[in-house]
């Protein structure tokens, strides 16, 4: 067990230990040669086997390749003892976690500006084609002059490297999977970007999206059947969070439109319409996606997969004629004067509300300037949150007008808006659509 005071490397002074990573401890260390502050993380005593090591020695390779100014630097890999360390750089700092702990939920100002900073840094990451798999609010430093930093890449897979985990464990944080990797599928990208979508949800509303639970099979039953609140708080800041933790995650942004996501709520201005995602998004050839059960864990950070139901995936696509009775409805009215067309779709449902998308497209030759979409809203339902759009709401019509950046459409071009409505989910509305031109 190393001590204070222990000299690692020749070099690397211990002073005093500051934390526990994904499969080490974390020492506080002065660099005797360029006398500078530094991290050095030690394996545990207990996790000295071959595989223990290799991750290790990814960890340093693989988080070594990246370099940006929220992301924890790693220096280099030294052997003290016959087994290699990290030597990381040192960030006065405390978890997310820790601040939650404290505080409870936190302003949706804060949630953004530190989600914005660790978007960036993930997409920096992805551009590099690495996939962290652990983003948490345990991984999340923050220092006090409001910097935020991503750490421990200690489970992070370069796309293409081989894993030194066994294939039929799930790696990560289980209260901040992706429903895919819950369900025993490999990280992707696209699940780094729930992962951070689940962390940012539980700084705004102080619990992780399923909530916690001290018998974790209990709280997996309430995972597999797919029921979050959406945030209650936020503002524009729970529209992007409900975009993050799309249970396709086809339909889910990238880090980098995430970040720009992030970025807008942070600094006030409207957000970025939702780009067509190919095979998913494009308005007029769409066909509906496989609705797939959100499936999150809270608890150990490893489980094994072989013997539990973890999650399930109903596959088959689906039609889009007035016969389909399926709870993800979509409707196309198109109103020939205006060459005006909208497609409205249930993306998410829970007990008491629903996730809607609308998509506006121009079937004109010519561009348009102004359009309106209007349907009959069902008994007793009201919208909560738009974004993307402004809303008009009485007893016989919803009315949605173009926002100001989005009000401009060019030949064939499409743009989007959303909301979030309590009531159960209803039929579909007969969605009418008209410009302004």
């Amino acid at each position: 067990m190393p001590e204070e005071g222990e000299v690692i490397a020749g070099r690397y002074r211990l002073v005093s230990s500051i934390g526990q990573g994904s499969m080490g401890v974390v020492w506080q260390a002065r660099d005797e040669q360029l006398d500078r502050v530094i991290a050095v993380k030690l394996l545990n005593t207990d996790r000295r086997s071959p595989d223990a090591v290799a991750q290790m020695l990814r960890e340093g390779r693989v988080a070594g390749r990246l370099r940006h100014p929220h992301a924890i630097s790693v220096y280099e890999v030294v052997e003290h003892d016959g087994k290699p360390c990290l030597v990381l750089e040192y960030l006065p700092s405390r978890s997310l976690a820790e601040l939650i702990a404290e505080r409870g939920a936190l302003p949706p100002g804060v949630v953004a500006a530190v989600g914005r900073q660790v978007a960036a840094a993930l997409a920096a990451a992805h551009e590099e084609g690495i996939v962290h798999r652990d983003v948490s609010t345990f991984n999340v430093l923050l220092a006090e002059d409001g910097i935020a930093k991503i750490t421990d890449f200690g489970i992070a897979r370069a796309v293409g490297e081989g894993t030194v985990t066994d294939a039929r464990l799930i790696v990560g944080t289980p209260a901040f999977l992706a429903p895919e990797v819950a369900a025993g599928e490999a990280a992707t990208f696209a699940s780094d970007v729930f992962s951070l979508g689940a962390t940012l949800y539980a700084a705004l509303e102080g619990t992780p999206p399923f909530g916690v639970d001290d018998n974790p099979y209990a709280l997996l039953q309430r995972v597999v059947r797919g029921e979050f609140e959406p945030p209650r708080l936020g503002g524009p800041l729970g529209e992007v969070l409900l975009r993050l933790l799309h249970r396709d995650a086809a339909q889910r942004p990238t880090m980098a439109e995430a970040h720009k996501l992030l970025a807008a709520v942070a600094e006030g201005l409207p957000l970025p319409a939702a780009p067509p995602k190919s095979g998913t998004r494009m308005l007029l050839v769409r066909r509906h996606l496989p609705r797939r059960v959100i499936a999150m864990v809270a608890g150990a950070a490893v489980l094994v997969a072989a013997g539990v139901v973890i999650g399930t995936v109903v596959q088959g696509d689906r039609p889009s004629s007035s016969a389909q009775t399926n709870s993800t409805t979509a409707t196309t009215t198109v109103t020939t004067a205006t060459a005006c067309v909208a497609r409205y779709e249930v993306t998410n449902s829970w007990p008491g509300g629903y996730q809607v998308e609308v998509t506006v497209g121009n079937t004109s030759r010519g561009g348009l300037t102004g359009w309106t979409i209007t349907w009959q809203p069902a008994a007793g339902h009201t919208i909560g949150n738009l974004w993307n759009g402004t809303l008009t709401q009485n007893a016989t019509a919803v009315t949605v007008t173009n926002a100001g950046h989005n009000a401009v459409l060019a030949a064939g071009g499409t743009t989007s808006f959303g909301f979030v409505a309590a009531g159960p989910e209803p039929a579909r509305p007969a969605v009418t659509c008209s410009t302004a031109n």
